[in-house]
Parts: C-alpha cells; structure tokens; sequence
C-alpha cells in the first residue's frame, strides 16, 4: 500500500485544507496517511535562528492577498472558515491529542474535530478540557484522553516531528513526503496525489494521463 507522511499544525489554516484534500485523495489511490503532528513555530525558530517568529505577512498588499486566498480555498473546499481570535493559537497540546488519537486510531475523526472548532466557532485548542470535549466527538474516552494530555512522551513525540521535518528539508506547514519526496503546501496536492497514483497497487487514471 502507498503511503504518504502529513505533517501539519492545527493553528495553520493551509494544514486544514491540506487535511481536507489528503483524506479524500488517500481514497482515490488507496493509500494509508502516516499522521506527524507538529509545532509550526517550533520549526520556524529552527528554520530562521534568531528571528522572531511571526506568521503575518509584512506588506499589506500580501495580507489582503492571503485574506483572499483563504476565502477562496475554504469556498473550494467546502466550509466556512473563520480567522479566529487568537491567531496563532498555541498548537502544542493540540498536537499532543492528535499523538494519543493516532494511537487509538482516531486521529482522522480528531483532526476533523479540532480544525472545525478552532477555524469555524473559534474555540480554544489550547485548553484541554475543549480538546478533551473534542476528542469525545471523535469517540475517544473524555477522562482517559485528558489524563494523557499530560503524559511527556506525548511532547516528546510531537517535538520528535517537528525536529525530524527540519532536517528532512522542512520549512513550514503542511509538508508531505511520498517516500522520500517532499511537497510543501496545500496546492501541492494534486503533485501528492500523482505520486501516490504511481505506487498504488489500483487502476487509477490520473490527471493528464487519459488516452
């Protein structure tokens, strides 16, 4: 079976249509995602040392592109999304749930959970009692899957990640690998999609290969 690693960060709105895309492309090419929670701004500070780390773009001009972008990314996706308040939110723990949904199988259900709540009504993915409350929609057990929020092999899996696509080449979110191929961001799905069409064991017929 193909398989393609997404490593992303719920803070990032480009994860969240990457997360979207991949799903319903791991579909189509029956392929497995290897989920690789991570810290954007714990990349970032490694990628530019020294820098402070800020996710806002500069020039005006760019803010309104992104703005824009945004919009017409959630309309071709399908949801409503919403800049949230508190922007970037502190992803840490958030990250740390998605690690402990992996390994109960759930992290799709999760991740779905989570980026819907903090990009469509704004809630807090910082408080564990919100992501305890989402990991239960999910079908995860609400008192065990809080406990565990506080077990530090958990950080230490997510910071593991974070570590791990920097020196893969990594430089932002959401980043995909097919093998030892890299993709970097939400419009490079088709490319991922491709990549996992070549490996997979269907017949798929592929954009720009139809006779």
């Amino acid at each position: 079976m193909a398989s393609v690693e997404f490593y992303f960060d719920y803070s990032c709105p480009w994860s969240y249509f990457a997360f979207i895309r991949l799903t319903e492309a791991a579909k189509r090419t029956g392929s497995d995602i290897l989920w690789r929670p991570i810290v954007l701004d714990r990349l970032l500070e490694q990628v530019n040392p020294g820098q402070p780390v800020s996710r806002e773009p500069g020039d005006p001009r760019r803010a309104a592109y992104q703005a824009q972008d945004i919009e017409a990314w959630a309309d071709y996706v399908g949801i409503t999304m919403n800049r949230p308040d508190e922007w970037p939110a502190d992803s840490g723990l958030a990250a740390i749930g998605a690690v402990i949904a992996d390994q109960q199988g759930q992290v799709a259900a999760f991740s779905d959970a989570v980026f819907s709540a903090y990009f469509g009504p704004n809630r807090d993915i910082a408080d564990p009692v919100v992501l305890a409350e989402l990991a239960a929609v999910a079908g995860l057990e609400r008192d065990a899957f809080e406990q565990e929020l506080a077990n530090p092999d958990h950080g230490e899996s997510v910071a593991a990640n974070t570590d791990r696509l920097f020196k893969r080449g990594g430089f932002g979110a959401p980043t995909l690998f097919v093998d030892e191929q890299m993709f970097f961001g939400n419009d490079r799905l088709p490319l991922v999609e491709f990549a996992l069409g070549q490996r997979s064991d269907r017949k798929f017929v592929m954009p720009g290969q139809h006779g």
